[in-house]
């Protein structure tokens, strides 16, 4: 072999349902910190006291709002076919009798993702935004902690988000899905 020659590397993705066998088998345990983001198994960073706390007031905020109508789901899976599943700090779901105890929520039942970013902004907005807006999640808020803002992306067309721009603070926000249902985010910082 010459010695210019390089070896070819070969990256293997997994798809959802590779990355659930494992879970079931025992080669990811329920306690890795993990998710599957266009099919490579990524480690999620420690929950910081910053982000904690504003994933607890958005969860509060939130089921307050929305009542019966619609359910929270707080770091839990929701599966985006065929490569990714996500845990998002927060999705605000359309209600299902089960609770979604049979199977985990697909993009068709996501109202509204948050993610709350402490020290993933960069790839919240650059890896995470974009696959949403490519699975047609119908909108997305960014929490960035450190500049305390909340920032929209909403319209999702040709994998991309129309509109987004920073939510002001002050005034109420509709939820998506959800009409009447609004809350006021100032209070998060």
């Amino acid at each position: 072999m010459p010695a210019t020659a390089q070896a070819q590397t070969r990256h293997w993705l997994f798809t959802v349902d590779d990355y659930q066998r494992m879970g079931e088998t025992g080669i990811l345990r329920e306690d890795d910190r993990v998710e599957l983001i266009e099919g490579e198994i990524v480690s999620m960073p420690p929950i910081g006291s910053p982000h904690g706390g504003g994933v607890k007031h958005l969860n509060r905020l939130l089921a307050q709002a929305v009542g019966e109508r619609a359910i929270v789901a707080v770091q839990d899976p929701v599966v985006l076919r065929p490569r990714s599943e996500p845990q998002p700090d927060i999705a605000l779901l359309r209600p299902r009798p089960d609770f979604y105890a049979h199977s985990h929520p697909e993009a068709a039942d996501v109202l509204l993702l948050i993610e709350v970013a402490d020290s993933t902004l960069h790839y919240d907005l650059h890896v995470k935004v974009p696959l949403y807006a490519r699975q047609g999640i119908p909108e997305v808020w960014v929490v960035d902690i450190a500049h305390r803002k909340v920032l929209r992306f909403s319209r999702p067309e040709g994998g991309t988000y129309r509109d987004h721009g920073p939510i002001d603070l002050q005034a109420p926000i509709a939820l998506p899905g959800l009409p009447g249902c609004s809350v006021q985010l100032a209070v998060l910082f």
